[in-house]
């Protein structure tokens, strides 16, 4: 199926369901599941972005995109959805930017971080960003290599904002996405909440 951002892959665009605020003083417990579910969410949404010819033309299950979901989620992220596009830089920029324009808080990109001639997805991301994060691509690339996920280790993978989402490019393998979420999360929930205005309130 075709979505706004590319071919939607497994995750089509998912409806959160809020109950109605309960008052505190009508039920104890009501404040304290409040604010549990208000930590849950706290990260905001994010988008999946696979970047990879035979999944986007339909020749082969995405396998990386549930994975990124399933991570983020438990991380706390609402995930609008996971999309792939074709190693085109067109294409992969296409989507950023819909992304970007969409108002999510994160978008990964998974895949096309090398150096063959169809990886492009870093060059893709450069002219989306507004400003460069480049400790947080040196973390995953460290991390990734000393877990010896070596396509994480060299990955010209970037990370960086775009408006006000943060934009994180992660190497294909499965490895590396284990090992790069698990480095990522922690960052990130300090730029979101610097980006979201959160921190410093």
């Amino acid at each position: 199926m075709n979505g706004r951002y590319g071919r939607v892959v497994d995750h089509p665009l998912r409806e959160v369901k809020t109950s109605d605020p309960l008052d505190p003083d009508d039920d104890p417990s009501a404040a304290t599941v409040s604010d549990m579910e208000r930590n849950a969410q706290r990260l905001g949404r994010a988008l999946v972005v696979v970047v990879d010819d035979r999944v986007a033309q339909s020749e082969q299950e995405d396998t990386t995109g549930p994975l990124v979901t399933e991570l983020l989620e438990e991380a706390g992220f609402i995930v609008d959805g996971s999309v792939a596009v074709a190693g085109e830089t067109v294409e992969i920029r296409n989507a950023l930017n819909t992304a970007v324009i969409g108002g999510v808080d994160m978008v990964i990109t998974v895949g096309g971080t090398g150096v063959s001639p169809r990886d492009v997805t870093p060059d893709a991301t450069s002219g989306v960003l507004d400003r460069p994060v480049p400790g947080i691509a040196e973390a995953l690339r460290a991390s990734g290599l000393a877990a010896g996920a070596v396509d994480a280790g060299v990955s010209r993978g970037l990370v960086g904002v775009s408006g006000s989402t943060l934009v994180v490019n992660l190497a294909g393998s499965r490895a590396a996405i284990r090992d790069g979420m698990a480095t990522l999360t922690p960052l990130v929930t300090h730029v979101i909440e610097q980006l979201s205005g959160i921190d410093g309130i």
